[in-house]
């Protein structure tokens, strides 16, 4: 089934590529977005989607010092977040706070609470555990696995262990929110699946040449993205009780059980971001580089029985 976009729309003045789901905000459909603006200064935005449904409306704005490269939202506390950023010639990660009354201020200014400054090689991006009060936190660089303990109180984030990933090329991942001890790994063509019991590589699948993916807070749904200009939106129809893998992505004629329920193409540049929302299981956001955030709805493709 072909579509095109007819989702509710919001622009961001400069070029971007991560948007994040407020798991946290359990009151409103919130998402965190950040540009990619080498010459500009850099911002944070904060979007909710109006009670009414109809429009997404800017709840704050942050003033970032770097290009923002990936975003993610603390799942515990929705004025905490992540970010990976570039100063041109150099990439960095740290974890940032909004300040309590930011809607009150004229020009809310973020703390920076700490940084992440194990990496050697190019950070990619920072993962949250993906619901609830933890502590743990994981980041990606081009060849290593990090684990962290973060302490909040004390300001401070330590490395709990570090696994190195070979010849591998990484580019980006995903917390599995359905097994919080399995992690997906882009890696060139590849998404590769690590049990961080062991920070071991347990699986892979080839040519899935995907740009982004995010799971539905409920199984059996998930979009993905790419530089086609298309989010696709899929139904995993597990048989036998097989879990839901990324097995879906890996473009095969043959797997009628995994159906295309709908395809958004009413974009006009490459699909970088994907935000499933926790809060309403059927809404996900996206962003394209040109800054275009839109916000979908699934309910129209789902089954009705």
């Amino acid at each position: 089934m072909q579509g095109g976009s007819s989702g509710i729309g919001y622009g961001l003045k400069y070029q971007a590529r991560c948007i994040s789901d407020v798991k946290a905000d359990t009151d409103h459909t919130s998402f965190l977005t950040g540009t990619l603006s080498l010459k500009e200064e850099n911002e944070v935005h904060l979007i909710r989607l109006s009670s009414g449904g109809t429009e997404l409306v800017c709840e704050g704005l942050f003033s970032h010092p770097n290009e923002i490269w990936d975003l993610a939202s603390c799942p515990f506390d929705q004025r905490i977040f992540s970010t990976v950023y570039s100063t041109g010639e150099s990439y960095g990660a740290a974890i940032w706070r909004m300040p309590e009354l930011y809607g009150e201020l004229n020009s809310p200014q973020l703390e920076k609470i700490t940084s992440l400054g194990t990496h050697v090689g190019k950070i990619k991006c920072i993962l949250w555990w993906p619901s609830g009060r933890n502590d743990k936190l994981i980041s990606i660089d081009e060849e290593n696995l990090f684990l962290w303990s973060l302490d909040m109180p004390k300001k401070a984030i330590q490395v709990q262990s570090q696994e190195s990933a070979g010849l591998h090329n990484f580019s980006g991942g995903a917390w599995d929110p359905h097994d919080v001890n399995a992690l997906a790994a882009t890696s060139e063509s590849s998404i590769q699946f690590w049990d961080l019991r062991t920070m071991k590589k347990t699986n892979s699948i080839e040519r899935s040449h995907v740009r982004n993916v995010d799971y539905s807070p409920k199984k059996p749904h998930i979009i993905s993205s790419g530089t086609d200009s298309t989010v696709n939106l899929w139904l995993a129809s597990p048989s036998s009780g097989d879990e839901l893998t990324l097995e879906i992505l890996v473009d095969s004629p043959t797997r009628q059980r995994d159906p295309l329920l709908n395809s958004y193409s009413n974009y006009e540049d490459s699909v970088y971001g994907l935000a499933w929302s926790s809060r309403e299981p059927w809404i996900f956001g996206s962003l394209s580089y040109d800054g275009r955030v839109v916000v979908e709805s699934v309910k129209p493709f789902l089954s009705r029985k």
